[in-house]
């Protein structure tokens, strides 16, 4: 047996003692032993692999496919491949998903004579992963068995959180040719090349000796504000014991009790932040949407406690964070019921208003799309939302659906890789899938569609809200009257793409939705991956939602 051969058997064996069940694999000539070696443990039925043509498709699949916390491996070739890779890890290190990047590259000696499909790979990701270790050229010498997997299963250990925040690893593995198996088995290794006899990992890791810190809550008049896909639950719990609102990014949408879902709208008036400021937030997780949350946060007549688990990247409005905790201790605060009424009412108040207000509405703008689409999903849906519009949409449309779960790739908010990320996520997911896009996120992503004969297709239904372009960019400052010579071209970026032609190059179904009433029926559940488009002006957008903050802030302040 070769040493690239023996090296990569070891690696992809160790990864699945490890406890990684899901490799995405990029096709490349460097990497090719690592390749053997995953079609053979698939075919053994030990891991399920993934190949994508595009290694930022590749990334973001990982991604959907970690986001329930454990690690993913990611393999690919040398050069800009592994640099293709870098978005996706900065998304995976302030997000919190556990990835293992596998990035074959020369040897030394190749790099040092300006080999093709050379980059410089050390560190190539820098502060964006927790861990980087560069894997020594594998030799047919004993101790090779023992070093490979003591690497493999320190990287596997620090990406899935090692007692803190989840985040991605970097193991950079340069390989000398030959770089595929022997046909006659090669010469005799040296040295076993099994693993722990009890199939378990090479190196056993104990649980984190520190206990969690906690903070206390002091407090009868305080809101529980919810940042964080995966803290829900305690969210609610908190909320709950506390007495306290619980306002989520994400609206009504998968928040759970206390949860109100037009609490953005709330905190986006003013005088009513004024009337009912609390004394104390809880945020969990890390708020990234809306500009009212980041002045509710840098309030400094406000106490925030931050709930987060990633002690060197927690955000800090204004600085002025009283504590960062994994959670809160027990409380000895009487629950005001007062407190919580008048932001019921207040909320009921503007749910009613809003709804007749989007109902109002001629044009299928979207915060309309939106909440028909929330009122619309099956139920114990999962939904995978976009960012920029498509997330502000959902938690502005007013409309309460705790059973939906929602996932956000919320962690460096990019609009790439958002295709990819929902395949990932909805081939780990058994309930009915949807993702809610804009088209520039969408057609970003395309090569997400591109699926080979014999890969996983997942359940599936894409939302497409296409309005031509940057939507976004007509509710922010860039959009005002005064600059619109030059707005339509930087920013407005129109793109005229045939999105039913795109699908039909990738075998996807597509379906194109031109009423309101359409949408309920391209809605039911059906199996596979299938597009459906809902075609929209981008032209009044900023009308539309002064029109609906004047409803909402009638119906609240009178």
């Amino acid at each position: 047996m070769n040493p690239a051969t023996a090296q990569a058997q070891v690696m992809v064996d160790e990864l699945v003692r490890d406890g990684v069940r899901h490799v995405v694999l990029s096709p490349g000539s460097r990497n090719a032993a690592l390749a053997f070696a995953l079609q053979r443990a698939e075919v053994a039925g030990r891991v399920r692999l993934h190949v994508r043509i595009d290694e930022r498709s590749a990334g973001y699949l990982a991604l959907g496919l970690a986001a329930g916390g454990t690690p993913v491996a990611v393999v690919c070739t040398s050069g800009t491949a592994a640099a293709n890779l870098h978005p996706v890890v900065s998304e995976a290190r302030h997000a919190g998903v556990p990835l293992v990047l596998l990035t074959a590259d020369r040897p030394p000696e190749l790099r040092a004579a300006g080999a093709n499909q050379s980059i410089d790979q050390n560190r190539l990701y820098t502060s964006a992963v927790r861990w980087f270790d560069e894997i020594a050229v594998a030799e047919n010498r004993p101790g090779q068995n023992a070093y490979w997997r003591s690497q493999v299963c320190r990287a596997v250990h620090t990406a899935a959180g090692g007692g803190r925040q989840c985040a991605p690893v970097h193991l950079n593995v340069p390989f000398r040719e030959p770089l595929v198996p022997d046909e006659d088995g090669g010469a005799e290794w040296c040295e076993s090349l099994e693993g722990r006899a009890d199939g378990g990992p090479w190196t056993g890791f104990g649980a984190a000796a520190a206990a969690s810190a906690v903070a206390e809550v002091r407090s009868a008049r305080g809101l529980v504000l919810l940042a964080d896909r995966d803290a829900a639950e305690r969210a609610a719990g908190w909320a709950r014991e506390l007495g306290w609102p619980l306002l989520s990014e994400t609206g009504g949408v998968g928040a759970g009790e206390n949860a109100l879902p037009t609490g953005m709208w709330l905190l986006a008036l003013p005088e009513f932040v004024r009337q009912h400021r609390p004394e104390q937030v809880v945020c969990v997780g890390r708020p990234t949407v809306f500009r009212q949350v980041q002045r509710l946060l840098a309030d400094s007549g406000v106490e925030v406690i931050l709930v987060h688990s990633d002690p060197d990247g927690w955000p800090a409005p204004a600085h002025d964070v009283s504590a960062v905790a994994d959670g809160l201790g027990t409380t000895a605060v009487t629950p005001d019921p007062e407190w919580l009424d008048s932001w019921r009412a207040a909320d009921h108040e503007a749910r009613t208003e809003l709804s007749a207000a989007l109902e109002r509405e001629e044009v299928d703008s979207g915060p309309v799309v939106a909440g028909r689409l929330v009122e619309g999903l099956p139920a114990d849906s999962l939904l995978v939302l976009g960012s920029s519009n498509p997330a502000r949409d959902v938690a502005l449309c007013g409309v309460r659906r705790p059973d939906v779960r929602v996932h956000r790739n919320r962690g460096a908010a990019g609009i790439d890789g958002l295709v990819s990320t929902a395949v990932g996520v909805a081939l780990e997911s058994s309930g009915p899938n949807y993702a809610l896009l804009g088209d520039l996120g969408f057609l970003h992503d395309s090569n997400g569609l591109l699926l080979g004969p014999q890969e996983r297709r997942p359940d599936l239904t894409i939302v497409v809200y296409n309005d031509d372009g940057g939507g976004i960019f007509s509710l922010l400052e860039q959009g005002r009257s005064a600059r619109s010579a030059t707005f339509e071209r930087v920013f407005g970026t129109p793109h005229g793409t045939d999105l039913a032609a795109l699908c039909a190059a990738h075998r996807v179904p597509h379906e194109l939705v031109t009423a309101r009433e359409e949408l309920a029926s391209a809605l039911r559940y059906r199996p596979g991956l299938r597009v459906v488009e809902v075609r929209a002006p981008r032209e009044g957008l900023h009308g539309v939602h002064d029109r609906l903050h004047e409803a909402v802030s009638a119906a609240v302040l009178g």
